[in-house]
């Protein structure tokens, strides 16, 4: 092998040796996730629904009665569907929401019913 060819794997070896680092790791950003449905709402007539961890609920606010439970999914970054039982009235049903503001909700039931939710401070 002549002097040539010894020298220019040197220089590959080189090469590829700088690109490895022993030094600590790069902290890489945090992925940002869309807004959360997470925490208290309120409607106008001020029952209070909460979403947390997939469970859905909501109470009067004077009494804290619960009077419908269930379950949420979130379907996208801004849609949610909520699959609720009402003890009120002893029925099941689903409620497709749009979050369409960090704070605003707005609802409609698989009846036709619509609402909206607003962001508890």
């Amino acid at each position: 092998m002549n002097i040539r060819a010894i020298t220019a794997i040197a220089a590959c070896s080189l090469a590829l040796s700088s690109c490895y680092s022993t030094g600590p790791a790069r902290q890489l950003p945090a992925v940002q996730q869309g807004p959360s449905i997470e925490g208290a709402w309120v409607d106008p007539n001020g029952i209070v629904s909460t979403f947390q961890g997939g469970t859905f609920s909501t109470r009067t606010t004077d009494s804290n009665q619960l009077l419908a439970s269930g379950s949420y999914v979130l379907q996208n970054e801004r849609l949610v569907e909520i699959n609720m039982t009402s003890l009120v009235r002893n029925t099941r049903q689903k409620v497709n929401c749009a979050l369409v503001t960090p704070s605003q909700l707005n609802c409609t039931s698989d009846s036709g019913a619509q609402f909206s939710l607003a962001r508890r401070a």
